[in-house]
């Protein structure tokens, strides 16, 4: 893809990416499938179809229905038994877990081309955070990891493991996703952002931020110096990464537009994994803070996540779960 014109210190930077990326050990390769596991076939003419998962919280205390994009063919009995990687898809502030099956964007089109559960799960204004403070409504990393993954699962024929998932957003969602992939490692193989709002953990009342924004960021992530906001500032997390560690993180992926008002805030992380030596895909393109560009991009997501997570398979033993 074309991006912008960069200057000799951003070129630099990109060149030793790419030199981290193609190091021995650095690149991690997809699972492999196993040996005779047949892949799920696409009967011609089939499409993605859409479902829409009611769900009550425990954690959250509130329903939390969730969107699901199935591959083409899930139902059909050529695909019966086929197990299928997910990508879990986080929307932005003052979105829903309708935006990405909504006019504004092309999903179930774009997914048309790919053999993987698409599942768009609701998170309100909570930045994916178990948030500072008291009160029901606050556990959306809880909710996230301990009741919406069980609850897919259970489900749908997904593959439970960590080569068999990613995770992805935008804005919100994109800082969401690192930091899931960051915190968790051990159950995501990707962790992929757009337009991420990267270093909000550290963003203050007094910071220019836009007015819609602050409300949400003083609720869940509470004072400058609250517990809250150190366990969950993931620019904190990749600095005081052991580097031992570095070599068990999911692949992590962040793009971001030129015109964006975040597109700082993208490159200093860029940087700082760098830094840590931390190997990562990293694009700046045309655009800004909207729809057009997150529908363009979320391909390039699908795309990577075909190439990172394992692919459909049956199950190998008699007697696995249908």
């Amino acid at each position: 893809m074309r991006g912008e014109k960069i200057g000799p210190g951003l070129l630099i930077a990109l060149l030793l990416s790419a030199a981290l990326l193609s190091a021995p050990g650095a690149r991690a390769q997809a699972p492999a499938q196993s040996p005779g596991a047949p892949t799920a076939a696409r009967p011609a003419g089939s499409s993605p179809s859409v479902e829409r998962v009611a769900f009550e919280s425990r954690l959250i205390g509130a329903p939390l229905p969730y969107n699901v994009v199935l591959p083409a063919g899930y139902n059909s009995a050529e695909s019966s038994g086929v197990r299928y990687p997910v990508l879990y898809l986080l929307h932005g502030l003052g979105g829903s877990a309708a935006d990405w099956v909504s006019h504004r964007a092309r999903l179930a089109e774009h997914a048309a081309a790919h053999s993987i559960i698409i599942v768009v799960p609701e998170g309100r204004d909570g930045w994916y955070t178990d948030a500072a403070g008291a009160g029901p409504d606050r556990r959306f990393e809880s909710y996230f990891l301990e009741e919406l993954m069980p609850d897919v699962e259970r489900r749908f024929r997904t593959l439970a493991s960590r080569g068999g998932r990613a995770v992805a957003g935008l804005s919100m969602g994109g800082y969401g996703a690192l930091k899931f992939g960051l915190k968790h490692p051990e159950r995501f193989a990707l962790a992929a952002s757009m337009s991420g709002a990267l270093g909000v953990a550290s963003w203050l009342p007094e910071h220019p931020l836009p007015e819609f924004v602050k409300p949400s960021v003083a609720r869940v992530f509470g004072a400058a110096d609250s517990p809250v906001r150190r366990a969950n500032d993931i620019f904190r997390i990749v600095r005081d990464l052991p580097a031992e560690r570095v070599a068990a993180l999911p692949h992590i992926y962040l793009d971001c537009g030129t015109e964006d008002f975040l597109i700082s805030n993208n490159r200093d992380f860029s940087a700082l994994l760098l830094e840590r030596k931390v190997p990562h895909e990293y694009r700046q393109l045309p655009g800004t803070h909207n729809w057009q560009y997150w529908d363009r991009q979320v391909r390039e997501i699908l795309e990577l996540a075909s190439q990172r997570l394992s692919q459909p398979a049956r199950p190998a033993q008699a007697g696995a779960r249908p």
